[in-house]
């Protein structure tokens, strides 16, 4: 045949190579005498011709048909004579090719009656398998075969039926797959049908029940999943019974329903195809109806298995699980037997190997099933039985929200919602750590799908802004629907988080971590859960929300939203107060309004619509419990709940509607008490907003609407509730500065109003515009003035400790910010009304008037109101030393603010003046109120040694005078100074010596005063009826060891040092102990001469006096403090003054110690580096006057006279110019010689800087350093 054949011409030939004569293939099939070898390689050259060249052998074979019958007929026959499967094989492969490409009905007939008749003559079923092997594999090949089959020859399947019982498993085999050939045409179905239901079903069950081969068994399952599709051959396969024959047969299986456990039998087997198949089988009989058909494979304990097969490699497997599984899920049989308890482990590790797989469709399969479970599995019947299978659940959950697959996370989430629920987690300990990263990092995928916030805009804003579009809103088109999708799923999985906290709240077991070590802080607490729920709200969640609110508004998405911000007032109640005062600052009380005014109007959204309104008595609710703390009438908050709970579901109004109904007025003699309702809520909801700074309606238009309301509510004879009334007051004070001022009529309404009211404090609010509101109208200043000042005073908090108390400065408490004191400023009549609280009001309400009047003194010091405040403190002193005993004084704690705001009185005068009788009468009350405490009263006694102080400097001599001779008059007052004096070398000394303490302060105060009382009573000879006694020696040795004493306290024992020298020690107030009256026998002569000449002091103590205050001088170079600088050269001067007048050769001794000039180069080496320094100047002066040539020389005082006439004198300080004048004096007035021309320059400079005293402003002496009063040129002198 390699050869063309010469036979039959090249008609017959097919171009193959090498060439084919199909004529001699014909033959050569037909010869019963070739041997199979050859026939196999003509029907393989004939498969390839058919394979290849189908056309030209179509085109051979077509126009002849006997040539086609005969060939095909030769083919068929051969299938029965021959025994070689390999041959078969081919046989029907080249036979099925043929008449798939011959296409003609007549050749299939033809196939048809010879199969009938082979099957009918067939002695054994064996020999009928090629025939069943070739209807099978032309029925897979031609779509219309199966349909000639069962119409014209349907007693075909009598054979089939006979074949499937055959105990053969090949023909069985390939009965079954020409079964499921035949049952996937429609037309077969039909015809088909009482055949399966009568004689085929109990058969085939058998035959499936009972395969060994994988050949039968998969072809059996073919032709169950065609079976499958059909509800009635379901229906039949499910509710088979046994029969009598299948009874006898031992094979057959068990059960009443016996398609599942043949089903669970392939299970069982290691064939992952098997498997799969068996699994899909299942599920497709369960996708018909679940509820009928899923118990059968329940009871059967399929689920078992099926959770088994979890655990393979296979994706087609795990897929038809996962989808079995899933149908089962909706019966409650698969949760009550426990099957889920199982198998939860198996399906967490099986989303777990998933998960490393690249197949989406996969996860998205495995999550919905993991999410039907969570969600159907019973309360009562516990699924996580071990928290390591939770903890891996969280674990899968993690992975998957944070797949990049978007339709693989929005399944992730909703598993992640219906995981969150109490008995999948209450198994202690709870994993709250775990479900923390889990809520992040599902509100942070969320997150990252929404593009950030435009702008900081607040709540209210963003929905009026998307609101303003088109009413299909256009904006949700610019939003993926499964964006939305996703934050839907992510706002209802973080709400049940949070329901999830509250309900543990409950729960002791879970409110701890058992396990926890003993004396260890564990983190996994709900307390810890709870607030990072309130913390990631804030800081994702409401930002997420917000910036979807950009581009749509979803009632769905806002519902769940507003549900979770509804829940969240209880997670952490402890800061429900705080959250609400957020949501209100941030717009949502406009936020809600607006969704319901939106979506709830006309009865739509009716869920909506409550968990909105539900949401907004909630948030209400606290705002009145966080501001109202004073306010403890649960019958007023459940007053208002009522109200809020009847009224808000009928609140769905736009805010331009909602003002305008605030407007209106009800009908005459009707009291609607709908409109009521609705007003009454909306002045509420306003009050909330504007109370924490949403200020969502104009205040103008807001102020004409409430005003509106009180006159409509008036002239109806409708008085609102406090809490109403409270808040349209509250209203009206907000926007009075944008709208017109009130008019007479509704001043008048007002008034009769609050007139009626038992209290005004039922309608008070601390708020300074509200204060402002009462005290700007004069009709309602007048009536209500007094009771507003004292309920602001009652209710404003001013905890200010008692070493704020007695500082003199600038008060921390009341500061600028405290709206009285500008209206104290424009309308001082408040004053009056003030003054009045300090009597009548309560001790607290009082101690605040004082603290704000002295504010307002200390920061207006150009009202004249000083004289009112004297001459009303004076009454108020007087009631108290007449009311009061000494131990109730010392108690009082608003008499120390009252003493401290009558210094501060007397301080706002500025200059010398003449006291007058109040004067007088206030000296001799504050003096007695002295007499009448302890050294431990510095509250009292410090404010009241400051007046006393500044009472003695500040006036002419005259009253000076007056006032030293009052003073001195009283005995329990010198009795005081003496105890306080001696305290000084009783208290011990404070840690820091820089720090004034108040125990120092008083100190401070009492040695100036006496050194104050030591000099006028020298000066006028006043008379004395109580001396003082000092220790000069531990006077002399505060000064010399300092002894870590305070800086201000040295400088007042200093200033006492003075006094009591230029006193020369002799002084009808003081008495001098602590010194010997005479000299010591011990000591050498001279020493006790000198001595003697400066009694009381010694030549020593002179020396160490002299020494300290040297040192003191470097202390003050240090430090820069010039008050210290000046005292020290003040008591050196009055020192060596007193030396000069009791000794000349010691005072000149001491003046010209070598020491003093290196002490002035100290000085100069500073950071000056000038002459032109108070205390340089002021010792040189000193060194002049008393000729001390070896400390200053002709030199220096040329370079001083220099640097003078260089300098500016106009912008020289005032103590800088003193000192000038008085060393320029000294050196006209001494023998020192100096040119003319400095003489002239010395002039020029003492005359200008006369003119220069005479011309400048004088700066206010008395002066406050920490809380002591002092007076500079009583320093400095």
């Amino acid at each position: 045949m390699a050869e063309p054949c010469g036979d039959h011409g090249p008609r017959w030939a097919l171009p193959l190579r090498p060439p084919l004569c199909l004529a001699c293939a014909v033959e050569t099939l037909g010869d019963g005498s070739a041997s199979l070898v050859r026939k196999k390689h003509v029907l393989s050259r004939l498969q390839d011709a058919l394979a290849w060249q189908a056309l030209p052998v179509v085109q051979l074979l077509a126009p002849d048909e006997r040539v086609c019958m005969h060939l095909i007929g030769t083919l068929f026959g051969m299938l029965h004579s021959v025994e070689d499967s390999s041959a078969l094989n081919l046989l029907v492969e080249v036979l099925v090719r043929l008449l798939v490409e011959l296409k003609s009905e007549q050749y299939l007939y033809c196939i048809l009656d010879e199969s009938q008749k082979e099957l009918c003559k067939a002695t054994t079923m064996r020999s009928s398998l090629p025939t069943f092997s070739l209807l099978g594999k032309l029925a897979d090949a031609i779509p219309g075969f199966a349909d000639l089959l069962v119409g014209k020859h349907n007693n075909l399947v009598d054979h089939l039926l006979m074949g499937l019982m055959y105990p053969n498993e090949g023909i069985k085999a390939a009965v079954c797959y020409l079964y499921g050939k035949l049952y996937s045409s429609p037309v077969g179905t039909e015809r088909l049908s009482g055949h399966f239901e009568e004689r085929l079903c109990g058969v085939f069950l058998n035959t499936l029940g009972c395969a060994q081969t994988k050949e039968l068994q998969v072809n059996c399952l073919g032709l169950l999943k065609e079976l499958l599709k059909s509800d009635h051959f379901v229906s039949i396969l499910m509710n088979n019974s046994k029969t009598e024959e299948e009874t006898e047969n031992p094979d057959f299986l068990e059960g009443e329903n016996p398609l599942p456990l043949v089903l669970k039998k392939l299970l069982l087997t290691r064939d992952e195809m098997l498997q799969a198949a068996s699994s899909h089988c299942m599920a497709s009989v369960l996708v018909h109806s679940p509820s009928r058909y899923a118990s059968a494979f329940i009871h059967a304990d399929v689920p078992e298995f099926l959770f088994e097969c979890l655990l393979c490699k296979s994706e087609f497997l795990i897929w038809s699980v996962y989808c079995c599984l899933l149908l089962l899920t909706e019966e409650r049989l698969f949760f009550s037997k426990c099957h889920t308890v199982y198998g939860i482990e198996s399906l967490v590790r099986s989303l777990q190997g998933v998960l490393l797989l690249n197949n989406v469709e996969l996860h998205k399969q495995g999550l919905l099933l993991f999410t039907e479970i969570l969600k159907r599995q019973p309360v009562e019947i516990k699924l996580f039985t071990n928290r390591g299978v939770c903890i891996e659940a969280i674990d899968v959950l993690m992975e998957t929200v944070n797949c990049p697959a978007l339709e693989v996370a929005v399944e992730a989430v909703k598993a992640v919602a219906a995981f969150l629920r109490k008995d999948h987690l209450s198994s202690p300990p709870v994993p709250y750590e775990e479900l923390q990263k889990l809520l992040e990092a599902m509100l942070k995928r969320c997150a990252d799908l929404s593009p950030p916030q435009s702008s900081k805009r607040h709540a209210g804003d963003l929905l009026f802004s998307v609101s303003q579009s088109h009413p299909t809103n256009r904006n949700l088109g610019r939003v993926p629907q499964r964006h939305g999708q996703f934050l839907l799923n992510t706002l209802e999985s973080f709400r049940n988080a949070c329901r999830l906290a509250v309900e543990f709240q409950g729960d002791f077991m879970a409110q701890e971590n058992a396990f926890t070590a003993p004396n260890s802080e564990s983190k996994d607490t709900l307390s810890n859960f709870s607030e990072f729920l309130l913390r990631i709200c804030d800081s994702l969640c409401i930002p997420m929300v917000m910036s979807y609110l950009e581009r749509a508004v979803s009632p769905p998405v806002t519902e769940v939203f507003i549900s979770t911000l509804s829940t969240l007032f209880t997670v952490v109640p402890s800061m429900r107060n705080k959250f609400s005062k957020k949501l209100a600052s941030s717009s949502f009380i406009r936020l809600t309004l607006e969704l319901k005014a939106r979506f709830c109007s006309v009865q739509s959204n009716p869920v909506l619509n409550h968990t909105c309104s539900s949401f907004l008595c909630s948030l209400c609710l606290n705002l009145y419990a966080a501001t109202e703390k004073r306010r403890t009438s649960s019958q007023e908050e459940q007053e208002m709940s009522e109200l809020l709970q009847k009224g808000l579901p009928q609140l769905n109004f736009t805010i331009a509607e909602s003002l305008l109904l605030l407007s209106e007025a009800p009908e005459p003699f009707f009291l609607d008490q709908s409109l009521c309702s609705h007003q009454h809520c909306f002045i509420l909801l306003l009050y909330f907003a504007y109370t924490f700074g949403d200020r969502f309606v104009p205040e103008a238009e807001l102020f004409l609407a409430v005003r509106n309301f009180l006159l409509s509510a008036q002239d109806h004879g409708d008085c609102p509730p406090p809490h109403i009334l409270r808040a349209a007051l509250y209203l009206l004070a907000v926007c009075q500065d944008k709208g017109k001022a009130l008019d007479v009529r509704s001043l008048s309404t007002i008034r009769r109003i609050l007139d009626n009211l038992p209290d005004l404090s039922l309608v008070y609010v601390h708020c300074p515009l509200l204060l402002k509101f009462f005290l700007s109208y004069s009709e309602l200043m007048g009536k209500f003035g007094h009771q507003i000042l004292q309920l602001w005073f009652s209710w404003e908090d001013c905890n200010q400790s008692e070493a704020e108390e007695g500082d003199f400065g600038t008060s921390d408490q009341l500061n600028s910010t405290n709206p009285l004191l500008p209206i104290l400023k424009s309308n001082s009549s408040i004053l009056l009304i003030l003054l009045d609280l300090v009597c009548s009001g309560s001790v607290e309400v009082a101690w605040k008037v004082l603290i704000t009047l002295r504010t307002f003194l200390e920061r207006n010091e150009d009202v004249l109101v000083c004289d009112l405040l004297r001459s009303r403190f004076l009454q108020i002193l007087q009631q108290l030393l007449v009311e009061s005993s000494s131990a109730t004084l010392q108690a009082n704690r608003n008499l120390p603010v009252l003493l401290s705001l009558l210094f501060l009185v007397q301080l706002r005068s500025k200059g010398i003046r003449e006291l007058d009788s109040t004067d007088f009468k206030l000296l001799h009350q504050v003096s007695n109120l002295c007499g009448k405490c302890r050294p431990r009263d510095t509250d009292l006694l410090q404010p009241s040694l400051n007046f006393l102080y500044w009472s003695l400097h500040q006036t002419t001599p005259c009253s000076q005078q007056r006032a030293v001779a009052v003073l001195l008059s009283n005995v329990s007052l010198l009795e005081l100074l003496q105890k306080v004096l001696e305290c000084t070398w009783l208290w011990s000394p404070t840690s820091r010596p820089a720090y004034l303490s108040s125990e120092d302060a008083l100190l401070c105060s009492g040695w100036l005063l006496v050194a104050s009382l030591l000099l006028y009573q020298h000066r006028y000879n006043t008379e004395v009826h109580q001396t003082l006694s000092v220790d000069l020696k531990e006077v002399l040795n505060a000064v010399i060891f300092r002894n870590k004493k305070p800086i201000l306290l040295l400088v007042s024992i200093m200033q006492f040092l003075r006094a009591v020298l230029r006193q020369n020690f002799s002084s009808s107030l003081l008495v001098i102990v602590g010194q010997n009256t005479a000299p010591s026998s011990t000591q050498p002569q001279p020493s006790s001469l000198q001595d003697t000449a400066l009694h009381p002091l010694a030549m020593q103590q002179v020396f160490s006096l002299v020494v300290s205050l040297q040192n003191l001088l470097v202390h003050v170079q240090l430090q820069k403090d010039l008050l210290l600088s000046q005292a020290v050269v003040a008591c050196l001067e009055t020192l060596v003054e007193y030396l000069y007048v009791k000794n000349q050769d010691v005072a000149l001794h001491v003046a010209s110690q070598p020491w003093h000039r290196f002490l002035l180069f100290t000085l100069l080496s500073g950071g000056q580096k000038s002459f032109l320094q108070p205390e340089v100047l002021r010792l040189m002066t000193l060194f002049v006057r008393y000729q001390s040539n070896n400390i200053i020389s002709q030199k220096e005082i040329s370079q001083i006279i220099q640097e003078a006439a260089e300098a500016n004198i106009a912008e020289l300080p005032e103590a800088t110019s003193c000192a000038l004048h008085l060393f320029l004096s000294q050196i006209q007035s001494s023998h020192y010689q100096v040119e003319p021309e400095q003489s002239g320059i010395i002039q020029t400079l003492l005359d200008r800087l006369l003119g220069q005293k005479t011309t400048c402003v004088k700066h206010q002496d008395i002066v406050c350093l920490g809380s002591v009063a002092v007076s500079l040129s009583h320093i400095g002198d």
